[in-house]
């Protein structure tokens, strides 16, 4: 319940603060007094967006304060989803700054515009009079069904189950466009996967082929060279090692007289040992080098090869060659499997459309079953404000897709003739009965939601005299539930409330501001006056005002 508003440099208005009460509160005032306003304070701190210009003094922030008692309304979980500290007396606040920018609070915690918004849903419900070209929007009418079914549990499931469908159906089409377009590459893929895997590469062969080809290009002359090395080694009168040998011969002589003869000794045995392996290697080496034309041609077309990929692939080695082998290994069995993949999404949409075809029926079940008793309770509550031969019929259809509110199409027809065609309500029914028929269903709705309150802005246009007491009596009868606040300009309804506010207009020196005050009863009496008179109050006036006050 909305236990109060306050108001800081918004439009016209300096400061107010409003306390208002449970039951049937009524808020009248002249034309131009400021009764806009308020409802359009109310709405900023719900999270409708800012119009331009409202601040009173461009040099400070304009502040709007709600406090709402939740504490029957269950909004626990709500708080907690939110991550918010959940309390009975919450304080919903809404600053717009002189630089433009805007800022939302529950109980002093900052929250984006849209949780403020989210929670306003909860809290209120402010019919405007352009509401009332919303009974021709097929998705407020499918609304009207769900709350009066209390739909909500399957809606949600329902919702859940569409959207996993569309997931994977987006999924599927992404897949298949991904296949279309892979599968004209696939070629080019294979084609050069072939050629890398012709090539046989081998992770550090081009090194060592290299290295190889080196030394085959160079045979002969690492050959005469070999064979000149160990030629001087072990050949001949004057070979190294026979001129070792004689030396070592040498120190044996005197190896007995002289102290460092055996080291001497040692040392000429052990290289003669060394240059004789090392003279029978270079005659292997030697004896094995051949120039062999075949295995250098082999070499060269290996590593043109090589070489030729890497430019190819702009890569420096055989290691990263063979990783975009794999990499090409890998698109093409991708692509190749990609259809076992679009085989497996179809199924799994398939199986996601069965629990999606149960979720619209279950869904679409509920809304028949209440429908008729929808369209009964309407046409008992629009006989009560004068249309006795008032038909509505809530026309159901199934869609051939499925969409977000499910699969059925619901259509409000409406005629209030007697024997009329029930027809589109905008081609048939008045500003007067349209306003009769927007506040039967919020009086219909109001019993099967936990709204707290809710604020209608002039429903009674189109409507005067008996209607619109009549109008006066439904509102009542609804305050019994809810919170009911309604601004109006007939003193039929005036009349009907538990506590009435005037708007009102005042000059000082300096400025004009709007204002709001709550009435007693001489001064409700002389506000309805007015309201049936003119600013010409008559006593006649003022006995039908007390009239009024005690229906």
């Amino acid at each position: 319940m909305l236990q109060s508003l306050a108001i800081q440099n918004y439009t016209l208005i300096n400061q107010i603060e409003i306390d208002f009460k449970s039951g049937f509160s009524i808020i009248t005032g002249e034309t131009g007094s400021g009764k806009s306003i308020l409802l359009g304070a109310l709405g900023l701190v719900l999270g409708q967006r800012p119009e331009t210009n409202i601040l009173k003094d461009k040099t400070l922030k304009c502040v709007i304060e709600a406090n709402f008692n939740i504490s029957k309304y269950k909004l626990q979980k709500f708080f907690d989803d939110a991550e918010m500290e959940y309390e009975e007396e919450t304080i919903l606040r809404r600053e717009i700054l002189p630089n433009g920018k805007t800022r939302g609070f529950v109980n002093d915690s900052p929250v984006s515009i849209k949780l403020l918004k989210e929670l306003g849903y909860k809290l209120i419900d402010i019919h405007s009079q352009n509401q009332n070209l919303s009974l021709g929007d097929p998705e407020y009418q499918m609304g009207i069904v769900d709350t009066y079914a209390q739909n909500f549990s399957l809606l949600d499931d329902y919702q859940k189950q569409f959207e996993n469908y569309q997931d994977i159906k987006k999924e599927l089409r992404n897949q298949e466009e991904i296949a279309r377009k892979e599968k004209s590459d696939l070629d080019y893929y294979q084609f050069q996967l072939q050629q890398l895997m012709d090539a046989n590469l081998v992770e550090g062969e081009q090194v060592e082929m290299e290295s190889e080809l080196e030394t085959l290009n160079h045979a002969e002359e690492i050959k005469t060279n070999l064979f000149k090395a160990s030629n001087l080694l072990s050949e001949g009168e004057v070979a190294i090692i026979s001129q070792l040998k004689e030396a070592r011969s040498a120190i044996a002589q005197v190896q007995t007289v002289f102290s460092e003869g055996d080291e001497f000794y040692q040392r000429f045995e052990s290289s003669c040992i060394e240059l004789q392996d090392l003279a029978s290697e270079l005659e292997r080496s030697y004896e094995a080098m051949e120039f062999d034309p075949a295995r250098i041609n082999f070499l060269n077309e290996k590593l043109d090869s090589i070489y030729g990929l890497q430019q190819k692939h702009r890569v420096d080695s055989v290691e990263e060659l063979i990783q975009v082998r794999e990499d090409l290994d890998n698109k093409v069995q991708k692509i190749s499997s990609s259809d076992e993949l679009i085989e497996e999404l179809k199924l799994k949409l398939e199986n996601q459309e069965n629990k999606l075809a149960k979720a619209s029926d279950k869904l679409s079940k509920s809304r028949g079953v209440v429908i008729p008793k929808i369209e009964k309770s309407l046409e008992s509550q629009l006989v009560q404000l004068g249309m006795s031969h008032a038909k509505i019929k809530f026309e159901q259809s199934i869609a051939e897709e499925y969409q977000y509110l499910g699969r059925d199409l619901i259509r409000i027809l409406f005629s209030a003739n007697k024997n009329g065609q029930p027809e589109e309500i905008s081609k048939v029914a008045s500003g007067g009965e349209v306003s009769r028929l927007m506040l039967s269903i919020k009086s219909l709705i109001s019993a099967s939601t936990a709204l707290p309150s809710i604020v209608f802005d002039e429903i009674d246009t189109g409507v005067s005299g008996e209607i619109a007491d009549k109008m006066g009596v439904v509102m009542r009868d609804m305050a019994e539930n809810i919170q009911v606040i309604s601004i109006t300009h007939l003193p039929q309804i005036a009349g009907k409330g538990n506590y009435h506010y005037k708007v009102y207009k005042a000059d000082d020196e300096l400025e004009t501001y709007s204002n709001i005050v709550l009435l007693d009863n001489e001064s409700r009496i002389e506000e309805l006056a007015k309201m049936l008179s003119g600013s010409d109050m008559t006593q006649a006036a003022m006995e039908n005002a007390k009239v009024l006050l005690a229906k």
